[in-house]
């Protein structure tokens, strides 16, 4: 079974947990896109707060949390931002 090779775009809470602001990650084929944020929680269990509260997008779209992962998508995790 051929895994999906995706590129992750972080931001915020996201990028200073992993301490860059991009990464490539694999997954089995079919994954929903909140597995790219379940993985980062495992890895960064201080950014369960964000859990809840994160939108995806995919290829510049917002997409749902169920939405599966394709090889060569450009996905992004937008946790909340406060500004003025």
């Amino acid at each position: 079974m051929a895994m999906v090779t995706i590129t992750v775009k972080l931001f915020a809470a996201y990028q200073d947990a992993v301490g860059r602001p991009e990464m490539t990650l694999e997954f089995p084929p079919e994954t929903p896109v909140s597995a790219v944020r379940d993985r980062l929680i495992a890895d960064h269990p201080h950014l369960a707060q964000w859990r809840d509260l994160t939108r995806f997008g995919i290829n510049l779209q917002f997409v749902e949390p169920d939405t599966p992962l394709h090889t060569g998508d450009e996905v992004v995790l937008i946790p909340p931002v406060s500004g003025g």
